[in-house]
């Protein structure tokens, strides 16, 4: 059916879609970021000291729902350690600088002094260093030695070759991540990793991901994930979308994981979690990927920001130094404030880069919240003036949100 150029269709996964033509042979969805929507009030505001941001994955509980992603810039084991003291999980990357070289400042040091120009092809040279399995379980000890979960990364091409070392060296939660991750990996070369398997045989919670669509979620909460990251293109270090002409707007993203996990909720019973993956600078982007579904988020660039970070005020995605299609930049973060400035607060700016859950907490209770489950109901308007309405004068003057 379709009318004044909407197309209305049908999918046995999703139900109705109303689409827009995009031509004759072509129609398409409209997608929504989180600079496209905002949070409605409701008729409740709550005290924020009665607001709980806790959540718990597989038996693990966490005060601040957010992940610390797994990208060398951002989480250092010393990284992983301090965000797991504030009440989140940070997530080390396995195949990353720390388990390629014993002492990797300074290369950190020369990928933060690199001009623009050469910042891809030297990050290139520098990831060809071979991957130490010894370093890896080093890095994990270090980790569990000083009593936080233990959260890493490995790639889906990986991560049957060094799970076992990982998982005896402590490992807590395993983070399968790629660009896009699917429950069906076709190949004519080698055998794809069967993730309903390899899931089933482990003793650990596994996160799985990318994906950023109804199907794609569904289909991963069937392989026995404890929770799915969503979330293509959007991390503020990535150009996947540029390169490879594909991804999803967050806001409609996540929402369409929080489908998938109502259906799947219904189909076997089993709460999958949806963690929201990249796109957030501000407190109020992590509110509007709460209220969209959201059970938590994985943050890069603001903790690249951190005083003290692994990257120096540099930050760059997991595909960047990628030997043939490179499919990120390294952006210049600077030194934003400490990281727990930066989770927790005080803030010292006002442009929503600081007390990030904080934030999260004020917004819940100003609609009224109680939890993050709740939250999910918080109605939401579609508003694409939301940034700019009213802001004349600060747009003029380059400050607070024209900034």
């Amino acid at each position: 059916m379709s009318a004044e150029g909407l197309v209305f269709s049908w999918s046995a996964l999703g139900g109705w879609h109303v689409d827009i033509s995009i031509g004759m042979g072509k129609a398409g969805r409209r997608g929504f970021g989180f600079d496209d929507i905002s949070i409605v009030p409701s008729r409740r505001t709550r005290d924020p000291d009665d607001v709980s941001l806790s959540w718990e994955l597989d038996g693990y509980r966490f005060e601040l729902p957010m992940l610390g992603s797994a990208m060398d810039s951002a989480v250092s084991p010393a990284t992983a350690v301090a965000i797991g003291r504030l009440g989140g999980l940070g997530v080390l990357n396995l195949e990353g600088l720390w388990t390629r070289y014993e002492d990797p400042g300074p290369v950190f040091e020369e990928i933060a002094a690199l001009p623009a120009d050469r910042a891809t092809a030297r990050l290139q040279q520098l990831y060809r260093a071979p991957i130490d399995p010894d370093l890896m379980r080093q890095r994990i000890s270090d980790i569990r030695s000083e009593g936080v979960v233990v959260a890493a990364a490995l790639t889906p091409q990986s991560v049957e070759r060094y799970i076992d070392g990982v998982v005896e060296a402590g490992l807590d939660v395993l983070v399968i991540q790629g660009t896009v991750v699917s429950a069906e990996h076709v190949s004519s070369r080698d055998d794809p990793l069967d993730l309903s398997a390899f899931i089933a045989a482990l003793d650990l919670p596994v996160i799985v991901g990318g994906c950023a669509s109804y199907a794609g979620a569904i289909h991963l909460m069937r392989t026995g994930a404890a929770g799915i990251l969503v979330g293509v293109g959007p991390g503020a270090a990535c150009t996947t979308r540029r390169v490879l002409g594909m991804g999803v707007p967050q806001a409609t993203a996540i929402a369409d994981a929080a489908g998938a996990r109502i259906r799947y909720l219904a189909e076997a019973g089993r709460y999958v979690h949806v963690i929201a993956d990249g796109g957030m600078s501000t407190g109020g982007d992590i509110a509007k990927a709460i209220a969209c579904g959201a059970d938590a988020v994985m943050i890069g660039s603001p903790l690249a920001s951190a005083v003290g970070a692994p990257g120096q005020g540099a930050h760059w995605g997991m595909a960047t130094f990628h030997p043939s299609v490179p499919r990120g930049t390294r952006v210049m973060t600077g030194p934003l404030g400490t990281l727990e400035q930066i989770l927790v607060g005080p803030a010292r700016e006002n442009d929503g880069r600081q007390n990030l859950f904080g934030a999260l907490r004020l917004a819940m209770a100003s609609t009224g919240y109680a939890d993050l489950r709740e939250f999910h109901e918080a109605e939401l308007v579609v508003a694409p003036s939301i940034r700019t309405e009213g802001k004349a004068l600060q747009r003029s003057q380059r400050v607070g949100m024209g900034s």
